[in-house]
């Protein structure tokens, strides 16, 4: 299992149109690609910062969608943002992975 986490620091006056962005838009396209397993959205305690995390059964399914909708999704989501979005890829353990995996696809 392979996982994309983006970092990033919405604006405060937009958190909740950014917080809709994503659930309607962005997981909308998320969705629609072969191997994407979920996302995550979530906020930093005491902090103006957020993660978004995809999950993908390999990386190699998350590869084209990097290339194709990743830079239509940065401007998407550019209006709400203070800073670029900072990109960081990992591999998720076997173990783990399997069982998250069956969790995930059911």
């Amino acid at each position: 299992m392979y996982a994309r986490i983006l970092e990033f620091v919405p604006k405060l006056e937009k958190r909740e149109e950014f917080i809709h962005v994503i659930d309607r838009k962005i997981r909308s396209i998320l969705k629609q690609q072969h191997g994407c397993l979920d996302t995550l959205l979530m906020f930093q305690i005491n902090s103006d910062r957020a993660v978004v995390i995809s999950l993908w059964k390999e990386r190699t399914y998350a590869e084209p969608y990097e290339r194709e909708w990743f830079p239509k999704v940065q401007e998407i989501m550019k209006p709400y943002l203070t800073a670029p979005v900072n990109v960081s890829h990992y591999v998720v353990e076997n173990a783990q992975a399997e069982r998250l995996e069956r969790v995930l696809v059911g």
